[in-house]
């Protein structure tokens, strides 16, 4: 059975010395918006970061990372589930069912929009990428005696925002469960602890707010990620330079005093909200929300 209440997430990860989502058209230079500083990350890199989760799990997934045609996939997917159809294959794909998909292969075609969607993760503050040169492994020619050059970007240091809602009107098409849908917080966090390759390691989860709305409900408090601000231990605000200095958590407050003043004024629509905290984050606002959803509200330190 589809799911039917709607949900919010709101998810804060550190990256540091890392490239959070590298642009192939422009030499895998950090996506960033010039005119404010801030650090980009796609909501289709989000959404590999849970796809990729899944895959460790085991779970069946259409999108699986690997070169290959169309052709060959849905071939594999129709061999192992054994079905006939490429829509038959897709509605036992998590990923499909929740990000949704547009399928056209032979005599087949269909398009489902996806009841779980992310708006584009930006940074809380200005950070910059930084090129690094390095030596590699191996010289171009044989007869050469020095080796070739490679250069990579990272960021030092940046706190990403996310938001991300999840309709259950759209569920209806997809068939997306309950069941589903309780799989994209563990993917974001444990997809994102799990992002160890040379250029991602560095990637840190501190904080993970999943809002459900009790049945009936079609609003959404909206752009969480937009209610957060980050403040100096003092309680300040940061000028420009001192947010480029930011290498740590320890650096900074989070407040999430806005995010629980909109959730606050939607109590009465709100089931229950979970809160997943790194204990290396600080942050204020937090026991406002206790304090006004008491046995509503749980918070798992990890």
């Amino acid at each position: 059975m589809a799911f039917n209440k709607r949900r919010e997430y709101l998810f804060l990860y550190s990256v540091k010395d890392a490239n959070p989502n590298g642009d192939p058209l422009n030499a895998n230079h950090p996506r960033f918006d010039a005119e404010t500083g801030r650090i980009m990350v796609s909501d289709v890199r989000i959404k590999r970061t849970i796809r990729d989760q899944w895959l460790r799990e085991g779970l069946n997934v259409f999108v699986d990372g690997a070169a290959k045609t169309l052709k060959t996939r849905i071939d594999e997917l129709k061999s192992a589930l054994k079905v006939k159809t490429g829509k038959e294959a897709l509605q036992q794909c998590i990923d499909t069912k929740l990000f949704g998909v547009t399928f056209a292969h032979g005599s087949e075609a269909f398009s489902w929009t996806g009841p779980v969607q992310f708006k584009w993760g930006r940074s809380l503050h200005q950070a910059k990428a930084e090129l690094i040169q390095g030596t590699a492994a191996f010289a171009t020619r044989d007869e050469s005696e020095q080796r070739s050059f490679r250069n990579e970007y990272i960021v030092p240091f940046v706190l990403l925002g996310v938001y991300g809602i999840a309709n259950q009107h759209a569920s209806v098409e997809t068939g997306a469960t309950d069941a589903d849908v309780d799989k994209i917080a563990d993917g974001l966090w444990t997809g994102t602890v799990n992002l160890i390759t040379r250029s991602k390691i560095g990637h840190v989860p501190r904080l993970l707010l999943e809002v459900i709305y009790q049945e009936g409900f079609a609003g959404a408090a909206g752009s969480l990620d937009e209610k957060v601000n980050l403040l100096a231990p003092d309680g300040q605000t940061f000028n420009a330079d001192e947010e480029l200095a930011l290498r740590s958590p320890k650096d900074f407050i989070v407040d999430i005093s806005e995010v629980s003043n909109k959730l606050v004024s939607l109590k009465k629509h709100i089931e229950a909200i979970k809160v997943w905290l790194d204990d290396e984050l600080t942050v204020k606002g937090l026991d406002d929300l206790k304090t006004a959803f008491n046995k509503k509200l749980a918070v798992l330190k990890r």
